[in-house]
């Protein structure tokens, strides 16, 4: 019975341990995403505060309200899987204590029946008299070693209960600081949620101010999505150029490499045909015979090389540089110090202003005090310096990968130039729209565009 005690103790707690890492783990996760959205959001507010007072409202205010209601709302979204894991805990422990208070009712049952049996057949139970009717010596050792271990059988039964009894009252705490921590959390979370329906409250008064300056809204739209077109048509142009670069290279090099190939079977050919003309060891049997033509099997043609999957990833500084670039994903610098993403890369939409409008980010558009100092993200070349709407922009080629820096005042590096990770390239220059400073930066992988965030240190 003692041993079935201890059995269950152990099994329980150990299923009950179990049970509490995954949260716990799971809240330290949660805890470091919620660090990461108050960042994120108070660094937004800061660039909405630069923006929201101006007379002349602009598309740059619905971008960076737009960020900050889908900042809010992860960050309610983290508020609601907090109070989830606490439901969850309190579930467990409430099971737990459950589990304990049968246990220990059952520990003091069996406890309770053998004082009261040891208590009614008491007269059988002199020690004395139970050792000294033994028929023999080691009959009696026996005797004696049963008694002590009925003894000791008692005194853990009592510890057994005590530590059940200890154990539950300690639950039952813990179960009133979840409880406290849950409402703690549920203010938290009203709070939150009504901070969220002022910034939607705070963006259809923007969005009715907008619909009074149709023209003006047209004007800056149009102006928008020319630029995103001139800045992909540009990128564009210089990695399909790259790219063909790549490919002439490859070709020479390819017929270089045959080329030599052919000319050392020739002169092999020649050496032999030289050692066998000055060293003859056998002559024609019949010499009319050796006049017939003699027949010979036409060799194969060797087979055209097929294509490389890829130009930019033939030469093995190339193949370093991809292997390396891959190999810091997710760990690569911001090309800004101090920079807010106000539009995400991909399709976009605002919606109220008429009809909505709609526009494909070719990266990510940042917010960054006017004059930032603009950084390469990792080692490579300089294919690319050229301006629209007489602002510069950078292109730099990693291997196969390519990183293109918009919107700088000025290049502090021409084409050609190699660069170093984190080494200044240029400088942010101000928005037309609100006069603030910002870039756009787009991350290419050969002619494709992709979500450069994926790649950049969190």
């Amino acid at each position: 019975m003692q041993k079935k005690a201890l059995s269950l103790l152990l099994f329980f707690s150990a299923v009950f341990s179990l049970a509490s890492a995954q949260p716990l783990t799971d809240k330290t996760a949660l805890e470091k995403e919620r660090q990461e959205l108050q960042k994120e959001l108070r660094e937004m507010q800061q660039a909405y505060d630069k923006v929201k007072g101006q007379t002349r409202q602009n598309l740059g205010q619905i971008t960076l309200l737009n960020r900050k209601i889908s900042l809010q709302e992860q960050y309610i979204n983290n508020i609601n899987k907090e109070v989830k894991l606490i439901d969850d805990d309190i579930y467990l422990s409430n099971l737990e204590i459950y589990r304990l208070q049968k246990q220990l009712d059952t520990l003091k049952d069996q406890y309770s029946r053998s004082v009261v049996y040891a208590y009614k057949n008491r007269a059988s139970y002199n020690y004395l008299n139970f050792i000294f009717s033994s028929t023999s010596f080691n009959d009696a050792l026996r005797r004696i070693s049963y008694l002590k271990a009925y003894r000791a059988y008692q005194q853990k039964q009592v510890k057994i209960i005590l530590e059940h009894t200890d154990l539950i009252a300690r639950r039952q705490e813990q179960q009133k600081g979840r409880k406290q921590q849950k409402q703690t959390v549920l203010v938290t979370q009203t709070s939150e949620r009504n901070v969220l329906a002022d910034q939607r409250k705070e963006k259809d008064a923007v969005i009715a101010k907008l619909r009074t300056q149709e023209k003006d809204l047209k004007q800056q739209i149009a102006t928008k999505q020319k630029r995103d077109r001139e800045l992909r048509n540009a990128v564009a142009a210089i990695v399909k150029r790259e790219i063909e670069a790549a490919r002439l290279k490859a070709e020479r090099d390819a017929k270089a490499r045959a080329a030599a190939e052919k000319a050392e079977a020739d002169r092999a050919a020649a050496a032999r045909r030289n050692a066998e003309a000055s060293n003859p060891t056998t002559k024609p049997a019949n010499p009319v015979a050796s006049n017939t033509p003699v027949r010979t099997t036409p060799t194969p043609a060797t087979p055209a090389p097929a294509a490389p999957k890829s130009y930019l990833d033939l030469n093995a500084s190339d193949v370093k540089l991809n292997s390396s670039f891959v190999a810091n994903k997710g760990q690569l610098p911001w090309p800004v110090d101090n920079g807010v993403v106000t539009i995400g890369y991909g399709p976009y939409k605002i919606e109220g202003i008429g009809p909505d409008v709609r526009g494909e980010n070719p990266g990510v558009t940042m917010a960054t005090p006017v004059g930032s100092a603009v950084k390469a993200i990792f080692e490579g070349e300089v294919v690319g310096v050229f301006t629209v709407d007489d602002k510069a922009n950078i292109t730099i080629r990693h291997g196969k990968y390519f990183t293109t820096y918009c919107n700088l005042s000025g290049a502090t590096v021409s084409k050609g130039s190699q660069v170093s990770r984190g080494q200044v390239i240029g400088r942010a220059a101000a928005d037309e729209e609100t006069g603030d400073g910002k870039i756009d930066f787009i991350l290419m992988i050969e002619n494709k565009t992709v979500d450069p965030r994926g790649w950049l240190r969190r």
